[in-house]
């Protein structure tokens, strides 16, 4: 038997103080922040109110927060933009804002990132004598990073002749 229990509404003007505290401290997407509500005991229409205030009041924007997690998704744990645009979908941000921060990322900086990560794998790999291993543990790693299969192949290609 499965017990569900309701948290104890706290009320709108307590719940609307905390989300926007909850919301200045770092980017949130639209359903973070209804969770977090739903926690404090709020009903539906409580939520949908309270979210529509935090956009008015710019607390909450999930263009921004698209932007700001593939930046640093990208930035800080070098995934490709596979993974990052497979990540935000399960936050349930729209397509075109996905498609506005994956832009974000430039083709320069793109290409630099999957070299090293390519270059520093290969290094690790320096003990393994079979060159198809080698090609298929680094093709493994790149593409578990997020990287496109073509992009792989590419970088591959150059560095395994």
């Amino acid at each position: 038997m499965i017990m569900v229990i309701k948290a104890k509404n706290i009320g709108t003007e307590s719940s609307f103080k905390k989300i926007k505290y909850y919301c200045a401290y770092q980017e949130r997407c639209h359903a973070e922040v209804k969770t977090k509500l739903y926690s404090f005991g709020l009903y539906k229409n409580e939520v949908e109110q309270i979210i529509s205030n935090l956009i008015e009041e710019n607390y909450l924007n999930e263009e921004r927060f698209a932007i700001a997690f593939a930046g640093g998704k990208f930035r800080v744990k070098q995934w490709g933009k596979i993974k990052i645009k497979y990540e935000l979908k399960q936050k349930q941000i729209s397509d075109y804002c996905i498609k506005k921060a994956l832009k974000e990322i430039t083709e320069e900086d793109y290409e630099k990132t999957i070299q090293k990560l390519a270059t520093n794998k290969l290094a690790n790999l320096k003990i393994e004598k079979n060159i198809f291993t080698k090609k298929s543990k680094l093709q493994n790693y790149l593409v578990g990073k997020g990287y496109e299969f073509d992009v792989v192949g590419k970088i591959i290609k150059e560095l395994l002749p």
